[in-house]
């Protein structure tokens, strides 16, 4: 798995110890990815409200790849995840988009 990857993780709910499977976004750089036994990710949600710290997608910012529903990269919620927890790829982010996601997180920082 590399960085701008789109996957199918078990994702945290924020007030429990259980999770429910959702789409994030592989940010952390390949460098990292290969070191690690963990995956710095970004969730994606088909909710599309509008915010700040969200970026758009549809299937026209995929490189490859198929994204099921237009989406929302929520790069406020940055989480980290062992690698053995991937289930699924479901494509990579475009180079175009994928630099709107980190200048989005360099804003946080």
């Amino acid at each position: 798995m590399r960085q701008k990857e789109i996957v199918i993780v078990p994702y945290p709910f924020s007030d429990s110890d259980e999770s429910k499977v959702r789409p994030a976004l592989i940010v952390s750089n390949d460098k990292y990815n290969q070191s690690s036994l963990d995956f710095i990710m970004a969730p994606l949600t088909s909710v599309l409200k509008n915010d700040a710290y969200s970026i758009f997608i549809s299937q026209d910012n995929l490189a490859s790849g198929e994204l099921m529903l237009a989406s929302r990269i929520k790069a406020n919620k940055l989480f980290s995840i062992k690698k053995s927890r991937i289930i699924t790829k479901l494509g990579v982010l475009s180079d175009d988009k994928f630099a709107e996601v980190k200048k989005i997180i360099e804003t946080l920082f």
